[in-house]
């Protein structure tokens, strides 16, 4: 008596080869989506609509106008822009913004990551307090801030008090109407109120970084200050990203510490172009060309925070794929248990 062989049905064969799982297509995920979810930041997409992307529209249209704000704006053209660019006061306003980029941006990551560097190996009762403290100017009103340190800054205020306590009374001068001191002491005024947040981002930064890094460091006979460069500063690429995104976003863009301390002088000395978009908009009533300046002045800031954020992730790059590839090494080396087989 003999048994037929079992068959075997075979797969379907299309063109030589296996047919395959069919990819779903996008339109097939978006309309799984549920409509109804989309409600919820309706309200919010609304509201960016209304307050931003508005706006915005509103301010590139009467960039190409000269309009008063009151009768009907005559078509120029490219004309405010023109004015922009061939504007004296504007470059010297420019070149300003330049000088305030490196106490607004420089100074305060320097500062914040010495500050960090160090908070990160005291342990001393009531850190927390004076961590606190320091970051407490950031959290002040810009107004706030401008009032207290044109206080401060007074030909007869306290810092010229002190100079003349000590002996230094030379130096005492009107900081804030001097033509020499006024750019500098706006700057300082931003170092001041910009570090406490650079501090903040690397404070977090350090505190996600293995010990185990810095105890083999140690162990190599590194000291502080080479675990620092070696460990610590190439650690808080990201956060120091976003700390001179911040900084040089709110230096190419301050206006109330500015307005609040000098109004831009003495004289133009402390002009910045956000100041001109003030003036020329409600003092000079020239709303096509203070719309030009704005636009401009945003694109600035974006191609600023666009290199910014390339140079990041140039950086970034090969670090992940070096990552990538450990982990995969890793896995291959571990491999999977031997199984026996048992006849």
């Amino acid at each position: 008596m003999t048994t037929a062989a079992p068959t075997t049905t075979a797969p379907a064969v299309s063109g030589g080869t296996h047919e395959r799982r069919r990819r779903p297509s996008p339109l097939a995920h978006l309309s799984s989506l549920s409509w109804t979810s989309l409600l919820y930041i309706a309200p919010a997409m609304a509201f960016f609509g209304v307050f931003v992307l508005y706006p915005i529209g509103i301010s590139v249209w009467y960039s190409f106008y000269a309009y008063d704000g009151l009768t009907v704006g005559t078509p120029v053209g490219w004309g405010n822009y023109t004015a922009v660019f061939t504007d004296g006061n504007l470059r010297a306003a420019l070149l300003h913004s330049l000088v305030l980029l490196f106490f607004y941006a420089a100074l305060p990551v320097c500062a914040g990551l010495l500050l960090a560097g160090a908070m990160s190996r005291i342990r001393v009762y009531g850190l927390t307090v004076f961590r606190a403290a320091l970051f407490l100017p950031q959290i002040l009103s810009s107004v706030v801030v401008a009032v207290a340190w044109r206080n401060l800054l007074a030909e007869d205020g306290p810092v010229n008090t002190v100079l003349r306590g000590i002996g230094l009374g030379r130096f005492a001068t009107s900081w804030l109407g001097d033509f020499d001191t006024a750019l500098p002491s706006i700057g300082t005024i931003g170092a001041w109120v910009e570090y406490g947040l650079c501090m903040v981002l690397f404070l977090s930064g350090i505190v996600a970084i293995d010990r185990s890094t810095y105890e083999a460091a140690r162990l190599d006979g590194a000291g502080p200050v080479r675990e620092f460069f070696a460990i610590t500063l190439h650690a808080l690429r990201p956060q120091i990203s976003i700390a001179l995104i911040l900084t040089i976003t709110f230096a190419l863009r301050n206006f109330d510490l500015i307005w609040n301390t000098t109004r831009g002088g003495p004289g133009t000395t402390t002009t910045v172009p956000s100041l001109y978009v003030y003036q020329d908009a409600f003092q000079n009533r020239m709303l096509g060309r203070a719309s030009a300046l704005a636009v401009v002045l945003t694109v600035v800031i974006l191609v600023v925070v666009a290199v910014v954020q390339l140079a990041l992730r140039e950086r970034e790059a090969p670090r992940r794929r070096s990552t990538l590839a450990r982990g995969t090494a890793r896995s291959a080396d571990r491999g999977t248990p031997d199984r026996k087989v048992h006849s």
